[in-house]
């Protein structure tokens, strides 16, 4: 976890740029997901996403801020096939993806751990993982022991109902659930909402912790200010498209970021308290 950000050291030098071009370091490497000029939306004329655009590469974890309304998670949706792209592209390793439905984005390697609704919970912790496999169960005890390495807690309470768990609880079941399948990609949507600080920062350190393990992610998160302490690139959303993209750092220490924004975040975050 990275040291936490002080933003009122904010420099010109630092400051992130409206526009969406890489990172030098990443110039040379092809992303693992990529999404160009995305327009898509939920009804028939009405676009929530006006030409968004991202690029996640290899061991990248990638922050998603933006005020309420502005297509964060309809922009992952749109990403697993849960919204339809009216124009634009999504490609996985320069493979087309657009659209694709969800089934056959797990297969080639996206895994997606929805806000609320996550896990099954009439099953056990377990038998919760076994569904994330369901499409490989001849490789289900190989990756029950790398789960069970990463979330310590789970393999010692395999056997308890997934509805009895706390929200924090059930939030790494999830996920867990999700990298069963060791995708190349996680998003990663909202995975702080409705939970206390303490578990928002397990939930933080543990998300830092999958992306240490080699997960490439892309994350939706209203807590701003958190998601950019431990993100390397982020990307501010508004209105259905790029405002800002920076490293996690620049655009924490932005005047602009932080006047128009962060501020504003901040308070979204404690009214849903």
């Amino acid at each position: 976890m990275t040291d936490a950000i002080d933003p009122t050291n904010a420099s010109s030098a630092s400051r992130p740029t409206a526009a969406n071009a890489a990172p030098a370091a990443t110039l040379e490497r092809e992303p693992v997901l990529s999404a160009k000029n995305l327009v898509a939306g939920y009804l028939p004329g009405v676009n929530i996403l006006n030409g968004c655009d991202l690029d996640c590469y290899p061991g990248e974890l990638i922050g998603i801020i933006g005020p309420n309304g502005a297509g964060k998670s309809t922009l992952l949706k749109a990403l697993f096939g849960l919204v339809s792209i009216r124009e634009g592209s999504v490609t996985l390793q320069g493979e087309d993806i657009t659209n694709l439905k969800a089934n056959k984005l797990v297969q080639a390697g996206v895994g997606f751990v929805p806000q609320t609704n996550n896990v099954f919970p009439s099953l056990s912790i377990e038998e919760n993982l076994q569904m994330g496999l369901y499409l490989r169960p001849k490789k289900f005890a190989e990756r029950l022991e790398v789960i069970y390495d990463l979330f310590p807690v789970l393999g010692q309470r395999k056997g308890q109902r997934a509805g009895s768990l706390s929200g924090g609880e059930r939030q790494s079941v999830a996920m867990a659930r999700a990298l069963m399948m060791d995708p190349k990609v996680l998003l990663l949507d909202e995975p702080s909402a409705g939970l206390s600080p303490v578990r928002q920062d397990e939930t933080f350190i543990r998300t830092r912790r999958i992306n240490k393990a080699g997960v490439s992610i892309v994350m939706v998160e209203q807590n701003a200010r958190r998601c950019l302490q431990i993100c390397d690139r982020g990307y501010v959303l508004d209105q259905g498209r790029n405002a800002y993209s920076g490293t996690g750092k620049e655009l924490a220490d932005d005047p602009k970021v932080i006047e128009l924004y962060l501020g504003t975040l901040a308070k979204d975050v404690d009214s849903a308290r």
